[in-house]
């Protein structure tokens, strides 16, 4: 049987003012009608170029050797019209970023039904109704084609990628990072759907993520990348419980199990952490808050509440982890805590009063307060300099940020050594977690005692992740932080947090230490969560032909 996808010794390099720069290097692959697999590895790995070169959407300054067959023809030899017609209707892609990848002034209808009207003469009523079963198969109803993508969830918008990925019928979809940065119960959903649709439509799907969980869930084969190359393939079983390549290792490490003891407080990082001593589980509460509500208005005037009666402490020297899916309430909660978002009702206090209202009192409170983003990205100014960004908030907050070690001694708090060589860094200049730590100096450089971390490492890679986790667990224990982390990852809580609040429409519905929680939940929607986390162990994959 040819192999509906094929890739002989591909080779990518990009041209650059620097010189040449090799990004994959000898990859070899095949995909059978029906099967799914999965390739693994971090940014810069050659992930995603390896999926550009399917359908040659490489720039100009690509240069490809060996070949990619689709279907037993070279997609390397195709003219413009032959590789035009392949595209979505022989395959299409899955781009990672739902968030981003549609076009936030078009309906999604239209944007569904472009493929169809480009590749298959389709008209309008066609197209229209097509949409419709469309929307049907990823369990969307045909309203939602008259929708926005603003109007949309983050599991909608990425059901609607995949909707228009399926337009044209086509017999290969690669899917690119489809789940990240989605709640667990959502990246449930969306793997479901996109199991079904390889065992009802017959597909083949390659699979793209830094997630070997995911992958266990999903895939029948793996094959792990790192720096160019493919250095271990084989069935998703063999390479997820018994890798052999050290990069394969560390990528299964990075998303650690709930209920694995090795893992509580030992996220993988190559600094060690300083020994975990005897923690005071009444030892004084710095923020809190107390019945606290938080409605809005809807277009028709209604209120809805965002956050109804909470009741929460945050101890010294303790990490709590707010966990819930998107729309849950948590960023809404956060943003309260942080004295952003005004309460409709209840109180916050801080080290044992009330958050002051007057302007003096809640700058100096937000000093206290300090907030970690999750987009390093968004989150710095790429003209400033990482000396810039680090001095900002000192000098808001009046504050002598020029005085000799402040800056200084902020980014080696956050583990930039030495700092002298970042001061005159661009965010560009930068790794996805050097960035993150530029965001985490600037915070500490307040001298905060509490830090609210939204998705500290949702955006960054495995290793990287354990990196991160590993420093506001060296922080919290060298400098008696308080972290609250509001995250949608079950494993990161059980990681690093000391207890675990579980937020469900608006509400705390079960609070306590990590190990009640995640290991003896007693709520439903606690229990939803943990059955909706894909499972390390990849006993049920889809079916593979």
């Amino acid at each position: 049987m040819t192999p509906l996808l094929e890739l002989q010794d591909l080779g990518v390099t990009y041209r650059t003012a620097g010189g040449e720069v090799e990004a994959v290097r000898g990859v070899d692959l095949a995909l059978e009608p029906g099967e799914t697999v999965g390739i693994a590895g971090e940014s810069g790995s050659g992930k995603s170029t390896v999926v550009a070169s399917v359908l040659r959407l490489l720039p100009k300054s690509a240069k490809v050797t060996g070949r990619v067959l689709l279907d037993g023809e070279d997609v390397g030899a195709m003219r413009w019209g032959r590789l035009r017609a392949a595209r979505w209707s022989e395959a299409s892609v899955v781009f990672q970023g739902a968030m981003h990848a549609l076009n936030p002034v078009r309906r999604v209808g239209k944007q569904i039904a472009e493929p169809l009207r480009l590749h298959t003469g389709a008209s309008a009523a066609e197209a229209e109704a097509r949409v419709h079963e469309l929307l049907a198969q990823v369990d969307l109803s045909a309203a939602k084609a008259k929708a926005y993508p603003h109007e949309l969830s983050g599991g909608q918008k990425q059901r609607v990628m995949i909707a228009m990925a399926l337009a044209c019928a086509p017999q290969l979809v690669i899917a690119d990072e489809p789940t990240t940065a989605l709640d667990v119960i959502v990246q449930a959903q969306v793997l479901d759907l996109l199991g079904r649709l390889v065992e009802e439509r017959g597909i083949g799907l390659v699979f793209i993520t830094h997630d070997l969980s995911v992958l266990a869930a999903t895939c029948s084969r793996i094959a792990v990348m790192y720096q160019g190359l493919i250095v271990e393939t084989g069935n998703a079983k063999e390479v997820i419980t018994a890798p052999r390549h050290e990069h394969t290792k560390a990528l299964a490490a990075a998303f650690p199990e709930v209920g694995d003891p090795v893992s509580r407080y030992a996220p993988a990082t190559a600094e060690p952490l300083p020994e975990e001593g005897e923690r005071d589980p009444q030892s004084p509460v710095l923020l809190s808050a107390r019945e606290l509500r938080v409605h809005f208005r809807d277009r028709a005037g209604s209120a809805v509440a965002a956050v109804g009666g909470v009741d929460l402490d945050v101890r010294r020297d303790e990490i709590v982890a707010l966990v819930g899916q998107s729309g849950s309430g948590k960023t809404t909660l956060a943003r309260t805590l942080l004295g952003l978002q005004k309460p409709t009702a209840g109180g916050v206090y801080y080290d044992g009063g009330p958050v002051p209202t007057s302007a003096s009192g809640l700058r100096d409170y937000r000093r206290r307060v300090q907030l970690v983003l999750q987009d390093p990205n968004s989150a710095l100014n790429p003209r400033h300099t990482v000396y810039e960004s680090v001095a900002e908030g000192p000098r808001i907050h009046g504050l002598d940020a020029d005085e000799p070690g402040t800056v200084v001694a902020a980014l080696e708090a956050a583990e930039l050594r030495p700092a002298e060589q970042y001061l005159t860094r661009l965010p560009h200049e930068l790794s996805g977690g050097q960035r993150q730590r530029v965001v985490i100096a600037g915070a500490l450089a307040l001298n905060p005692s509490v830090l609210v971390a939204d998705e500290p490492v949702a955006s960054l890679d495995a290793s990287v992740r354990g990196e991160i986790l590993g420093l506001l667990l060296r922080l919290r224990r060298q400098l008696g932080l308080a972290g609250l982390v509001i995250t949608h990852d079950l494993g990161l809580a059980w990681n690093i947090a000391d207890r675990v609040a579980v937020m469900y429409r608006g509400e705390l519905v079960e609070v306590g230490p990590v190990e009640q929680v995640l290991l003896e939940p007693r709520h439903d929607y606690t229990r939803a969560l943990l059955a909706a986390m894909p499972s390390p162990e990849p006993d049920d994959v889809w079916p593979a032909g």
